[in-house]
């Protein structure tokens, strides 16, 4: 009885060691916000990013099948989801250390002598024994360990966000380039054919004694420029389509485009804000910050390396010279409390703090850097939209100019009032304004993708939107068609970081379907050799 009590008691004082045990180490404090009231280059001022839905920008089913198809399929993502499973493992696998450790340790042997004495018959042994070893957390070890972990499964999630916005922006991006690729392609094929068409008729006057040679030599220059530019086109859709297959996570293919680059309108507002919505919205920079606050909760783990590591320790089981008797024996056991930590180590384990510390300094410049650098490309994003606008309006007055006096310069030309030389000139500024518009307005187009990007996405689809207004639905204790979706601003929101019992069975299920997939194809592979 005295031995229970000894063993009862030192367990009630350990326990309440543990529940009343600090955490050494720095606790987390969100850095400082130093973004500016409002952004430099913002046509006009605002209190709220507005709600962007990138769907809704250009309403085009194609390329939003395009779209979804990379969310879905582009590798880059799925190594993304990946790394939120192996975050998630890695923080599950971190709390294990916060409870006790139970083993088994079984045993059998037989030998011949004692003590080095031969003996007159084999002397037989036989244990098993169960185990069991608890290192308190007294210092919060393991709960700056957890915390950690629990903050690198938040930058899993942000970091995937960020390759879905990035992703949504590079197919949209690259989409537009080749539609304008086509589009500078069909230019060049009419113009192609239209000096053609006008070198015939040069040629023949030259028949006819109306024209110098030098005119059909101009001509046929003329037409071998327009020609030239086909299939340089032709091979910029070719990467095009190929940089778009690769980001849908397909083989090199064509892409089926039904409408044409001018066929897009283009919108006619600006989406911006203050910039302090950036570090709620731009996945980049609260990546960066869970990053940091996982490496700020790592000083805490070095700082209690630096004490004593206090465990618990118990044994329960049993012995015997006969296995027949090894359950007839009863039970031994025994517990205790044991004490290891670092006396003298050259300093060994103040520089691993100092080592943390100096990463978590790097980390946080880190951070800040993400938001400089998020500004940078929102400010960027509006100066393009701004210039490009304005350019888009000088190139289209230009373009009117050069189509007028190129059909004037002709018409001079068959009169006889003109040279040659003013058609090709007037040709040539013509070809080239048209270029220039399509590539212009593609630039544009492109433009709002990245003010998109920029301004940190919004949601990503509408089956996110729908999943965060049924959460909102549930927490309001409302009907789910209460929700006024427009109402629902991203703002950092995570809407799978939870899962609910059936989703974890589900990732079971796929685990271990695709373990047996591997299984399977490593068996056919030994079996062809």
């Amino acid at each position: 009885m005295t031995k229970k009590l000894i063993i009862y008691g030192t367990l009630g004082i350990m326990t309440m060691l543990f529940i009343v045990s600090c955490k050494v180490g720095p606790n987390y404090v969100e850095p400082e916000d130093t973004t500016p009231t409002d952004f430099r280059f913002a046509a006009e001022k605002t209190d709220s990013i507005i709600n962007f839905k990138w769907w809704e920008i250009f309403n085009d089913p194609t390329l939003d099948t395009l779209i979804n198809t990379a969310l879905r399929e582009n590798r880059n993502l799925l190594i993304a989801a990946s790394r939120i499973e192996q975050a998630r493992a890695n923080f599950k696998f971190n709390k294990a250390d916060m409870g006790p450790k139970i083993g088994v340790d079984a045993s059998a042997g037989v030998q011949n002598q004692l003590f080095g004495q031969p003996l007159d018959q084999n002397l037989e042994t036989y244990g098993a024994n169960a185990t069991l070893n608890w290192e308190l957390d007294f210092w919060g070890k393991f709960r700056r360990g957890n915390e950690a972990a629990q903050a690198e499964l938040l930058a899993s999630f942000y970091g995937k966000r960020a390759i879905e916005v990035a992703l949504i922006s590079e197919v949209a991006i690259n989409y537009f380039q080749l539609l304008d690729f086509q589009t500078r392609l069909d230019i060049s094929e009419k113009t192609l054919a239209s000096r053609d068409t006008s070198l015939q008729i040069i040629q023949a006057r030259f028949d006819e004694g109306y024209t110098h040679i030098i005119d059909v030599n101009q001509a046929q220059i003329q037409k071998a420029i327009a020609q030239v530019s086909v299939p340089t086109f032709k091979r910029e859709i070719g990467f095009a389509e190929n940089n778009l297959s690769i980001l849908l996570g397909r083989n090199p293919s064509s892409i089926i485009t039904p409408k044409t680059l001018i066929e897009y309108q283009v919108p006619d507002t600006v989406p911006h804000g203050i910039p302090s919505e950036l570090l709620a919205r731009r996945p980049d920079v609260m990546e960066a910050a869970q990053l940091y606050r996982a490496q700020n909760a790592r000083i805490g783990v070095a700082q209690a390396m630096r004490f004593p590591a206090i465990s618990l320790t118990g044994l329960l089981g049993v012995g015997s010279n006969d296995l027949s008797n090894l359950l007839s024996n009863g039970l031994g056991w025994s517990a205790g409390v044991s004490l290891l930590g670092p006396l003298f180590e050259w300093g060994k384990n103040v520089r691993r703090v100092d080592i943390e510390r100096e990463i978590a300094r790097q980390s946080l410049f880190s951070y800040e850097n993400t938001v400089l650098t998020a500004l940078l490309e929102v400010d960027n994003s509006l100066i393009s939209l701004q210039t490009l606008r304005d350019e888009l309006g000088a190139n289209e007055y230009k373009l009117g100019a050069a189509e007028n006096a190129s059909s004037l310069s002709r018409q001079r030309y068959y009169q006889g009032v003109t040279s040659y030389l003013e058609v090709i000139e007037n040709q040539r500024q013509e070809f080239e304004a048209r270029l220039s518009y399509a590539e212009n307005y593609q630039r544009l187009l492109s433009a709002y993708i990245g003010l998109y990007k920029s301004l940190g996405g919004g949601w990503v689809t509408e089956a996110e939107l729908e999943r965060y207004a049924l959460q909102v639905a549930d927490e309001l204790n409302v009907d789910e068609s209460e929700i006024d979706r427009d109402s629902l601003y991203y703002a950092g929101q995570l809407v799978d970081y939870y899962l609910t019992p059936e989703q974890e069975q589900q990732r079971k299920e796929q685990r271990k379907e695709l373990n047996q997939r591997e299984r399977e194809m490593r068996k056919a592979a030994r079996q062809a050799k």
